[in-house]
């Protein structure tokens, strides 16, 4: 049997129970937030939440799933209203945005274990790959978000998805900080 909770909603997979927990995201599921990157782990592409660990689904079979509650990107939040989504938007952090739901993952999974994380946290707790290099703003995007979490700061929510470029350029997110 391969039962298990994903984005909220009861599953049960009629594959092979070796399946990587990836294909049944991708093909039985259609959540194509989680990417494919190398298959082995090492880039963190396919990163989600598995009972509030973040795990590369390319290397967790479906039978080892079994009974967990997994969250992809699309289950994180629809609206991109996740303090690490708006984050990463709001600091221009996002560039061809392949390791981006991979990297979300990770960090709403630092967050819940640490609302107050150094750089050396995010270091150690971010292990994703990126190939355009956004690693020094991707560290200041997740203190931001760590502070928009705890309530320090807010950040203008983004352009809701299916919004105009022409239209989103007008709908930057800014930078608000409270009781400063």
């Amino acid at each position: 049997m391969t039962r298990f909770t994903v984005n909220n909603q009861p599953v049960h997979y009629k594959m092979d129970p070796d399946t990587p927990l990836l294909w049944a995201l991708r093909d039985a599921s259609n959540l194509t937030g989680t990417k494919y990157g190398c298959g082995t782990g090492a880039c963190g592409a396919c990163t989600v939440d598995i009972d509030g660990e973040a795990v590369r689904s390319c290397q967790r079979t479906i039978a080892a799933v079994e009974g967990s509650f997994v969250t992809t990107i699309e289950g994180l939040s629809r609206e991109r209203t996740h303090p690490a989504q708006m984050a990463l938007i709001a600091g221009n952090v996002v560039q061809c945005g392949f390791c981006i739901p991979g990297i979300v993952m990770a960090a709403s999974v630092l967050l819940k274990k640490n609302r107050n994380p150094s750089e050396d946290d995010i270091r150690a707790g971010i292990t994703n790959l990126c190939r355009c290099g956004i690693y020094p703003r991707l560290i200041e995007a997740i203190l931001l978000a760590a502070s928009v979490q705890r309530g320090d700061e807010t950040i203008d929510a983004p352009p809701a998805p299916g919004t105009s470029p022409a239209d989103a350029a007008r709908e930057v997110p800014a930078l608000m900080p409270r009781n400063r």
